[in-house]
């Protein structure tokens, strides 16, 4: 043989070689492919097991009276917002307007509070917040003397949370009979205003199977005298499956009626407000998707939108103004709008139409629900934390600039000025008017704190504030 020959005849033997190894390779890899294929599939096919059911337990409260006693002070801050739900004060007090570093207001009293942001109601000389006694895990529905912060008595009850940035944020509804609270996961409280004695206790959860937003629960309850009824509701939106807005008796929790919810939205931070409707008491919900105005007699759907998308969260509230338009807007890029209701003829109705939307870059706002005042719309905008007078047709008056930034602090307007609380508890007074910005006074660090983010609540000159940890009253008079 020739010793190319061999050559050849070795290349074509290393060859064969190569050919049948590399087929059993693959051979044995589709068999492992399939026998790990398989494998897989017999691990993932379902387990049908009973579902588990958890009996409901209703918590059960707990009235500790305290020391304090009712102030004598004259004057009401209500609910969320004040007694008009539009963050202006009507009282006739003076208010200094020259204050400073060197010559704050004075401190009258403060004290501690459990992590979160829940703001005031004032009604006959007593203070309401929601509170949470993290050591002994509660949810703390608290009655403080105006006059010194004294407790006069407390209403808890057990319910374990996590710290979520904050637990509480939620303000009570007041009026002088009752008082009603929203706790962080959706526990519904109403109690005597006076003797702080539970008339009924529920859980959103179980009774409606509302899903709790992130953060917790941000919504605050609303109490009116129905049409037609001669005793108080409370109307809250759980947004559950099957129920948008509620109304209940104040005195038996009975439902008086329950709209329900074709949307299929999940609750949101902001709370109801109240609008007069061409003559006819309506309430206007921001939710996840959209807004509707349900009226008030018996909690029929009037009108609605869809199709809006507001960004991480809605936490701030309508604002209603006349001629039955209302202004929304959110953050995280979500912007604002102006919407028109408009009767319809043909279905006995209303239709929504849009007047004017909003970049963020304009208007927007993280957190707190933005003041119509005199025809302006005035409101911190998270954007660049600037705070911004808009015209009732959306253009900018004016701006703070950027040398004057508030970050996402609540604000309100009394005595012709807008106080504001900035995120570093900066207290600053400007004028309330469309003319410019003009600052009045700012004070530093007003609070011990930061992210002083809770409403404030203002009665006869006296100011509630509160930062993540503790709340004071001070005097602006």
């Amino acid at each position: 043989m020739r010793p190319v020959t061999v050559i050849s005849f070795t290349i074509y033997v290393f060859a064969g070689l190569l050919f049948l190894g590399a087929t059993g390779l693959t051979f044995g890899l589709i068999h492992a492919f399939r026998s790990e294929a398989s494998r897989v599939v017999e691990i993932r096919v379902p387990i049908k097991r009973p579902k588990i059911v958890v009996p409901y337990v209703p918590v059960e409260g707990e009235l500790t009276r305290g020391s304090g006693t009712p102030s004598q002070i004259q004057g009401n801050w209500s609910q969320f917002r004040g007694e008009n739900r539009d963050a202006i004060s009507t009282e006739m007090i003076p208010l200094r307007k020259n204050w400073s570093d060197d010559n704050p207001p004075p401190t009258l009293w403060g004290l501690p509070l459990g992590e979160g942001f829940a703001g005031f109601a004032v009604r006959n000389g007593r203070v309401y917040i929601i509170d949470y006694d993290e050591a002994n895990q509660r949810d703390t529905l608290r009655c403080l003397s105006l006059d010194d912060g004294q407790e006069i008595w407390r209403y808890s009850y057990p319910i374990r949370i996590k710290k979520n940035h904050g637990m509480s944020r939620t303000i009570p509804a007041v009026t002088d009979e009752y008082c009603i609270s929203i706790g962080p996961m959706g526990h519904v409280l109403c109690v005597d205003a006076v003797a702080g004695e539970e008339h009924w206790l529920i859980d959103l959860r179980h009774e409606y199977e509302t899903t709790i937003p992130d953060w917790y629960a941000g919504q605050c309850p609303l109490i009116v005298t129905l049409p037609g009824s001669d005793r108080p509701s409370v109307i809250l939106a759980p947004v559950g499956p099957e129920v948008l807005m509620v109304a209940l008796d104040c005195e038996t929790r009975e439902e008086v009626w329950k709209t329900p919810n074709p949307f299929g939205w999940n609750m949101t931070h902001s709370s109801i407000m109240p609008m007069m409707l061409d003559e006819q008491l309506t309430f206007v919900y921001l939710g996840e998707y959209g807004l509707a105005g349900v009226r008030a007699a018996d909690g029929e759907i009037l009108w609605s939108t869809a199709g809006r998308r507001p960004g991480l969260a809605t936490c701030s509230s309508p604002v209603i103004l006349p001629e039955n338009r209302v202004f929304y807007c959110s953050g995280y890029t979500g912007g604002s709008a102006m919407l028109q209701i408009v009767a319809n003829p043909q279905t006995g109705k209303y239709d929504a139409m849009p007047l004017f939307q909003l970049e963020h870059t304009v208007f927007d706002s993280e957190q707190q629900t933005p003041i119509y005042h005199d025809g302006h719309i005035y409101g911190l905008r998270q954007n660049d934390n600037q705070f911004v007078c808009l015209n009732s047709e959306g253009r900018i008056v004016w701006e703070s600039s950027r040398r004057e930034q508030f970050g996402s602090g609540p604000y309100i307007i009394a005595d012709g000025m807008i106080l504001i609380l900035d995120d570093d508890c900066k207290l600053t007074g400007l004028e309330a008017t469309p003319a410019g910005f003009r600052k009045l006074f700012e004070v530093e660090d007003v609070m011990d704190d930061d992210a002083g983010w809770a409403p404030m609540a203002l009665v006869q000159g006296r100011l509630l504030l509160r930062d993540q940890f503790s709340m004071k009253c001070i005097d602006l008079r």
